[in-house]
């Protein structure tokens, strides 16, 4: 920080120039040849870069690429090395985010290539536009999901450009930030890994009871799970009777698990709660359809639930605890009558048989497996939090480095 600062009071003590891109580089998107021509795409030699490829990432490779006919037959262009792509929409957040080219590609409409013109080092650029995500974002027309920046947009965009030697120096320190990020990152993602599977490990394990042998296999009893309680589910809730905002979130297969997209008015919510089934706190609801079996604990909070496609087990917590039930639901299996079932009817799920053995060892068994779950999955205490801590360090170093007076 130190060298940046007597850089700075060398090479411009009256403040850093601000410039628009349009200024101090040529900007351009590019263009997708026809997918359904098979000539355009198979066995193509020609990177060819799309919107989900960005992430505020380096590029070394594409996931696609195009031949020289489908590289004629649409208005794309040639990207050099070492250029600053820009995702001009995209799906969820990825509008905003920046990519910092490291071979010759050509990319499609939806992102803008900054090829600059020398004023600017290109990997300055890319970490300064990866700090502006959210102003990139602001600036787009529309909100939310929808929208998009356009050409004219990242023109007018005003970036610092201070002298080359600040640039350099501010690069290699940010560099180094990321390559050690990206080490550190890379050694806890593997010890993340490694959890995970000790974890899948002991719970395979345990809930399959192959670690017993000889009395202790005959304390665990096997039944199905009709056998335990019965299949319940929340009354139906018709499309015009939920609404985008509202008071009580209502969970589809789609969002289950997730963040609700549909919500029910508070009256309706009492009036099905206090009628119909209605899931108590800690009851285990699992997905009937899409992703078969997963699994959540309700928490008691106001919330609804689709009939047939989220069930849970009305079960007797002095035969098996909840979470005992949670955790063997993620271990089940699904494939019934020799196949893979993409629906799970009631039938099918009474039919599933759970080893139960006595409510002690249910109890050890999910002391085990709270604590690796906690280990591996908590983001506040667990190892991605470490990950996410790296992040927070370079964007720190980042903004610090990137912040500079404007000359007047």
């Amino acid at each position: 920080m130190n060298t940046i600062k007597q850089l700075l009071d060398k090479y411009c003590p009256d403040g850093v120039e601000y410039k628009k891109l349009g200024e101090i580089a040529d900007c351009y998107s590019g263009a997708t040849p026809n997918t359904k021509t098979k000539e355009y795409w198979e066995n193509g030699n020609i990177p060819w870069m799309s919107s989900g490829e960005v992430n505020h990432a380096i590029v070394y490779a594409t996931e696609k690429k195009i031949t020289k006919l489908g590289f004629d037959s649409c208005s794309t262009k040639m990207v050099p090395a070492n250029t600053v792509v820009v995702a001009l929409a995209g799906q969820g957040k990825t509008r905003g985010t920046v990519a910092l080219t490291k071979i010759p590609l050509c990319t499609n409409q939806s992102l803008c290539s900054i090829v600059l013109k020398g004023a600017l080092d290109s990997s300055f650029l890319f970490h300064y536009l990866r700090g502006q995500y959210d102003k990139l974002r602001r600036i787009s027309s529309g909100d939310g999901t929808r929208g998009g920046l356009n050409l004219k947009m990242i023109n007018s965009f005003e970036v610092p450009v201070p002298p080359l030697p600040v640039q350099r120096e501010i690069v290699r320190i940010l560099d180094s930030f990321t390559s050690l990020e990206a080490e550190l990152e890379a050694e806890l993602e593997a010890e993340l890994e490694a959890r995970r599977k000790q974890y899948e490990y002991y719970r395979d394990q345990l809930l399959s009871f192959k670690h017993l042998s000889g009395g202790g296999k005959n304390e665990v009893e096997w039944k199905t799970l009709g056998e335990i309680g019965e299949v319940c589910m929340c009354k139906r809730i018709m499309k015009n009777q939920t609404n985008a905002e509202g008071c009580i979130p209502f969970y589809k297969i789609g969002t289950f698990g997730k963040k609700a997209d549909a919500f029910i008015s508070e009256e309706l919510y009492e009036e099905y709660k206090q009628k119909y089934s209605f899931p108590r706190k800690g009851e285990v609801l699992i997905s009937a359809a899409g992703t078969i079996g997963r699994a959540v604990i309700y928490d008691g909070e106001p919330a609804y639930f689709q009939d047939s496609n989220i069930v849970w087990i009305a079960n007797d917590e002095s035969l098996v605890l909840n979470k005992y039930l949670y955790y063997f639901y993620s271990v089940a299996d699904w494939r019934l009558e020799g196949g893979t079932i993409k629906r799970l009817y009631n039938n099918n799920l009474k039919a599933v048989k759970i080893p139960l053995p006595p409510l002690s060892t249910q109890r050890r068994i999910v002391s085990v497996l709270d604590r690796f779950e906690s280990l591996v999955n908590d983001i506040s205490t667990g190892l991605p939090a470490e990950i996410a801590a790296r992040h927070q360090q370079y964007e720190y170093y980042r903004d610090q480095l990137l912040s500079f007076k404007r000359k007047s």
